[in-house]
């Protein structure tokens, strides 16, 4: 055989394995986000196309498919079920399949987008501490039980009441959407009396006089933790390396740009959800010293520890570091 010919089916075949391994990275990539303030980075990706500007500078032309699910439970189902690449939500959905699919799927962390106070707030003038609600009384959150909602007030429990009384609140939690238990808190319907929050609608709410807050995760917690985070499949990291990379610098650019410039970002949220709340009102909250946009994991550990306590978790982690992917594993104040 010549040389040239040689030459020619090695070129060939360099080719082939490049067409393969292009073909590898998928052509749409399909992001899940909730509803409230938490989710800004994501509509900064969305509304800036970050994730197509950084996936195009890595050679890719992909398409992003943006949906909204009203909870972590449901968005975690359909990850696994195939439907969703990226999903978002509280760090207590992201600490449950990660338990869930160690040694499977392998979810892990990609990043936090914020931290943030949770706030309980009632309607109710009777209820001074969590030691005050009855039986009569509903908890509006995001999910019974496994939202990070729902962890935080069993937490509460179990320091009120002691450890093996962590769930004595469970009974009086409904699972509703942020917005429809704000109405229902404001309109005093459906037996809602109480809505463990976030922001921006634990600030409309408290703009109400009948509303005062009971507690804050910050109290509970005794000190700062990510409200939201992302996560994704161990398959999706490693098959799709240059689209994962893409989404890290997006995610990492729309946190940049909301610290660079935040009433223009606050002018964004309020175009894409219509929000009717004055940009001053959202820029004033944004600049609540306890809120901070940021892809630092915070305080995920303790988080892993009680749901391990609990049951709620089947696997514990060694390390905060074993729930989250490389890129965040070096990040300051992690």
């Amino acid at each position: 055989m010549s040389a040239k010919r040689v030459q020619y089916l090695l070129t060939a075949g360099l080719l082939l394995v490049a067409s393969f391994g292009a073909a590898a990275e998928p052509s749409e990539v399909r992001v899940a986000q909730q509803y409230g303030i938490g989710y800004l980075p994501l509509m900064v990706m969305e509304q800036k196309n970050l994730i197509e500007k950084y996936a195009k500078e890595a050679g890719l032309d992909i398409r992003v498919a943006w949906t909204k699910y009203p909870g972590g439970k449901e968005m975690n189902d359909a990850l696994l079920g195939g439907k969703l690449d990226f999903a978002s939500g509280g760090l207590a959905p992201l600490l449950s399949i990660w338990s869930s699919t160690k040694g499977s799927s392998n979810v892990k962390g990609v990043g936090s987008m914020n931290t943030m106070p949770l706030y309980l707030n009632t309607n109710n003038p009777r209820i001074k501490s969590i030691r005050d609600f009855g039986k009569e009384d509903r908890i509006a959150l995001p999910g019974v039980k496994t939202s990070i909602q729902a962890v935080t007030l069993q937490m509460a429990a179990a320091g009120e009441w002691g450890d093996a009384s962590y769930d004595r609140l469970d009974a009086l939690t409904v699972a509703m959407s942020h917005p429809d238990a704000t109405k229902a808190l404001l309109a005093h319907t459906g037996g809602i009396t109480a809505h463990f929050s976030s922001p921006p609608f634990q600030y409309q709410q408290l703009a109400n006089k009948e509303i005062h807050t009971v507690t804050t995760s910050y109290d509970i917690l005794v000190g700062a933790s990510s409200f939201n985070l992302i996560w994704t499949t161990q398959k999706f990291h490693d098959d799709n390396p240059k689209l994962y990379a893409a989404f890290v610098k997006a995610l990492d650019a729309s946190v940049a740009s909301i610290k660079q410039d935040k009433k223009a970002a606050a002018e964004l949220y309020l175009k894409v959800t219509k929000d009717a709340t004055p940009v001053d009102q959202v820029l004033a909250m944004m600049n609540d010293i306890y809120i901070q946009f940021t892809t630092v994991p915070k305080n995920t550990y303790r988080y892993s520890r009680f749901m391990f306590k609990t049951g709620a978790m089947k696997n514990r982690p060694d390390d905060w570091k074993d729930m989250f992917f490389s890129n965040v594993h070096e990040l300051i104040g992690s």
